[in-house]
């Protein structure tokens, strides 16, 4: 069974939503991102999605587009990196649902052929292109499904047509945009967001997780109650930022690393 559908079991059991952060990969460094890895699994995390850093990104706020920058200058973070660190966590033990979130240029450089086996070989048992419309994802999704990979979709508060037609073609689960625009943190999300939600449950018998501006407790326990996943990336990024002179350090990277794990644990406990 693929590790996304095994977790999302689990939680249901429970009746536990499934917390998961996004973090970019390489910022500030690839040890360092496996370090966080296994510091978001000690503090609750249900799985987590590896941002590859990308230098013209559609979905990305402010915030996720700085992080992505101090990967490509400091270290020039590639697809294969990331692919790698998934990898490297995975044989330090880490049990967590990898999803892979990249935009298609690296992909399609790299090459299908190519990068859905890596993808295999490091156990990532999910992907996501925000830049990739279903109109033309025909054939990644025939490869992806050939490997056992789940192609996540995300969907927007647009036409109901539409919503139904992404959420009834989803694997794993639904990722349902909190709010039009890019990513980033916000105090309020846009009008309809429950008739949204709803419309994409009725969709699909996949489980639905919500993103795009989850910053807080309060949204977090807001949402739990209508979504079966909630993503955090741009608070939790953000965070890593401000403990970037910890993580710099050998001496204080544990430091830097309990700060952020102080921040999970308050978010989802």
């Amino acid at each position: 069974m693929n590790r996304i559908d095994q977790k999302f079991s689990e939680l249901r059991e429970k009746k536990q939503p499934a917390f998961i952060p996004f973090i970019t990969i390489g910022d500030p460094d690839l040890r360092t991102s496996i370090d966080i890895i296994h510091t978001l699994e000690e503090a609750g995390a249900a799985m987590v999605e590896l941002g590859v850093p990308y230098s013209d990104p559609l979905a990305d706020g402010p915030v996720i587009q700085a992080s992505s920058m101090r990967a490509l200058r400091n270290n020039r973070i590639s697809i294969l990196d990331c692919i790698e660190v998934a990898k490297q966590a995975r044989s330090e033990g880490s049990k967590l649902p990898f999803i892979l979130f990249t935009y298609f240029n690296p992909v399609l450089q790299t090459g299908l052929d190519h990068v859905f086996p890596l993808l295999k070989e490091a156990d990532i048992s999910g992907l996501i292109i925000p830049d990739l419309p279903m109109e033309e994802d025909a054939e990644l999704r025939a490869i992806a499904a050939d490997y056992g990979i789940h192609l996540i979709p995300l969907v927007a508060p647009t036409s109901k047509e539409r919503v139904q037609r992404i959420a009834s073609r989803a694997g794993g689960f639904v990722y349902c945009v909190s709010s039009l625009g890019v990513t980033g943190t916000r105090t309020e999300f846009h009008t309809g967001i429950d008739e949204f939600l709803a419309t994409v449950k009725a969709s699909t018998d996949l489980p639905i997780a919500i993103g795009f501006g989850i910053s807080n407790r309060e949204q977090f326990v807001r949402f739990s109650t209508v979504c079966d996943g909630i993503v955090v990336g741009s608070a939790l990024v953000r965070k890593i930022e401000e403990a970037l002179p910890q993580l710099a350090d050998p001496a204080t990277r544990p430091d830097g690393l309990q700060s952020i794990r102080a921040y999970v644990e308050a978010l989802i406990s």
